[in-house]
């Protein structure tokens, strides 16, 4: 699934190719991917003639705003794309669900092969109200400046394995299972640490690697894992992968002390880490 680091790189490709456009046509192939839409003609009809004014992300979430009362709203869920194209002419890819054309030419493509993805259309003035998932959402890392007393105080108040509490959304937006293992990492902490034994100077080492690294994600254009379906909007994969320190690095030498990398499960996933480093 598609982490903060690449819905900040599709915001920021879309924030410089659509704002301004005004959309001509939509066409819905694939109901499930507008599935909070009774009907396609809703959706369709609350886009169609309106000017893309500004593009904006809540955690995992693109916030598209028009210029009349409402946002489109984007999840790209586990392989969802957006996908700009030129013109019609170019062969749009296999599971595609919705094109979106504009009145200036070009059109963006939402792909999606497992379409647990989805877009709507709703007012921007009560998203909070009217989408659950976005009215809970904790601190945005990129967005949100914190002093690192604040952070140890917030980390001693959940009691929570490390990781768990890093892929709380309620607590920070958009960090999921990749860059939980790596921020991890980077500040020498093991995944099951409690949140509230930490030190100071390890709760200034996480503050510091949450930041770092999902800034260095974003320089990097996010990361696309073997089977290739995180790309950008121009359908170019991402870097970052070739950074990663611990994710699915299991077997090969720590890059810190050479030891071997080892994985675990929690909450049935994998979660890779150095036994020496991260304690």
């Amino acid at each position: 699934m598609p982490e903060l680091p690449e819905v900040e790189v599709m915001r920021r490709d879309l924030e410089k190719e659509v704002v301004g456009r005004k959309i001509k046509t939509v066409e819905v192939s694939g109901s499930r991917s507008i599935r909070r839409h009774k009907q396609k003609k809703d959706f369709i009809a609350a886009l169609e003639g309106h000017k893309i004014v500004s593009v904006a992300r809540r955690g995992k979430y693109l916030v598209i705003r028009l210029d009349g009362p409402e946002a489109l709203v984007v999840h790209l869920g586990m392989s969802g794309q957006l996908l700009r194209a030129k013109s019609a002419r170019e062969k749009a890819p296999k599971h595609t669900h919705v094109v979106i054309t504009f009145t200036q030419g070009g059109l963006v493509r939402f792909v999606d092969p497992r379409t647990f993805g989805e877009m709507f259309v709703a007012p921007f003035d009560d998203l909070e109200e009217q989408v659950e998932e976005l009215a809970h959402l904790g601190l945005d890392p990129l967005e949100t400046a914190l002093n690192w007393e604040l952070f140890g105080r917030m980390l001693a108040d959940r009691k929570m394995r490390l990781k768990a509490l890093l892929m709380d959304q309620k607590f920070i937006a958009g960090i999921g299972n990749i860059y939980s293992d790596e921020i991890l990492f980077q500040a020498g902490l093991r995944w099951d640490r409690m949140s509230d034994s930490l030190s100071q100077q390890e709760v200034r080492r996480l503050y510091r690697a949450i930041i770092e690294t999902l800034q260095d994600a974003v320089k990097h254009r996010g990361s696309s894992l073997a089977d290739e379906q995180y790309r950008d909007l121009f359908g170019q994969l991402g870097g970052y992968q070739h950074h990663h320190q611990v994710y699915d690095r299991e077997g090969e030498s720590c890059p810190r002390c050479r030891r071997q990398l080892v994985r675990a499960r929690f909450s049935n996933r994998s979660t890779f880490f150095c036994e020496s480093c991260q304690v």
